[in-house]
């Protein structure tokens, strides 16, 4: 049986700006991962993200290097992370190939993601939307990942990275590729949006207000936790009476986890009160924590050579370690070099 280096690979797409949701329930978990030791891949999948729509090219490498700010802004270490943009590296565009002669049609078929962002207009979609799965697969197995942090929604595409995985070991004979695990992220750390407490916080909701973006100064932070949506009852003294009240939970939730503390927690110190009090706490905490985020990423982003220097190093030690697996795949497939 192989037994495969432990590694996390996970990737964000540049479009829009990096939101609180993002951070709490990617980006602070992905360094704490890359603090606890363990090798860690991240990529900014910038092809991925014209996979949906046109995207102007000055936008998309301002939103490149933007997101790259971000990472580095929360502590993200280039020298401890290998982080780098995507099509820097061919291996992965050159594994997506093979994939995509390995996957199924039924089984794209039955990706949700394709149908919810086609909508009615299937016809319409790119070829690249249709097989965002298996470039997705390839980013993952090309540094032989045994270990992807996601969120719900990319659950059911990590699970087709397995079933591509074991389609390849089958049909080759090999156990080359790993199974790779998802680790989803619990409930704590979903983010929802501050219009409507029962939809996800999102970067690519039309409403700047309904989220927390990670360029926000302090205070548009403030002004958009004042102005969040919640009900006209004080907190509850427990957690299940947040029960039936997604605005106020979803505030709670933001709390405990900017404060990393429980939202039991939270509400034996909070419950009781009326939002009045509750919001101008949360401001100053949220204040706290990501106005030196954002600053940083500002002065970042005022040298975009810097950035690019770190994204170069990056590509160049992921492609130390995907260049090897790529050979040996088109080796396996019987491809003559």
């Amino acid at each position: 049986m192989t037994s495969f280096t432990p590694r996390v690979f996970s990737g964000i797409q540049p479009t829009n700006h990096l939101q609180l949701g993002n951070y709490l329930g990617a980006v602070k978990r992905f360094v704490a991962m890359q603090n606890d030791g363990m090798e860690t891949i991240y990529c900014i999948v910038d092809q991925h993200a014209i996979t949906a729509n046109f995207q102007n090219p000055a936008d998309l490498r301002h939103a490149t290097r933007e997101l790259a700010a971000a990472y580095l802004a929360c502590g993200l270490d280039p020298a401890k992370s290998i982080l780098f943009n995507q099509s820097q590296v061919p291996a992965h565009s050159q594994l997506a190939w093979v994939f995509n002669c390995v996957a199924r049609m039924g089984w794209l078929n039955r990706m949700t993601q394709f149908k919810d962002k086609a909508g009615k207009n299937a016809e319409k979609a790119s070829l690249g939307l249709y097989a965002y799965p298996s470039l997705m697969a390839a980013d993952i197995l090309v540094y032989h990942a045994t270990h992807v942090p996601v969120g719900d929604d990319q659950k059911q595409h990590v699970e087709l990275t397995r079933d591509i995985a074991a389609k390849f070991n089958h049909d080759y004979g090999v156990e080359f590729f790993p199974e790779t695990q998802p680790i989803i992220e619990g409930a704590a750390t979903r983010v929802m949006s501050l219009r409507d407490g029962t939809k996800k916080m999102s970067k690519s909701d039309p409403s700047d207000a309904s989220r927390i973006n990670l360029t926000d100064d302090a205070d548009t932070i403030a002004k958009k936790i004042r102005k969040a949506k919640t009900d006209p009852e004080p907190l509850p003294e427990t957690t299940e009476g947040l029960a039936d009240r997604p605005e106020a939970r979803n505030l709670v939730n933001i709390y405990a986890a900017l404060a990393e503390i429980t939202p039991a927690q939270v509400l034996a110190e909070h419950g009781g009160s009326q939002f009045g009090s509750f919001k101008p706490a949360l401001a100053d905490l949220a204040v706290d924590k990501l106005a030196p985020i954002s600053t940083e990423m500002s002065r970042l982003m005022g040298d975009t050579a810097e950035i690019d220097r770190v994204l170069a190093a990056g590509a160049e030690r992921a492609a130390a370690i995907a260049d090897p697996i790529i050979a040996k795949t088109y080796d396996i497939v019987g491809f003559v070099r």
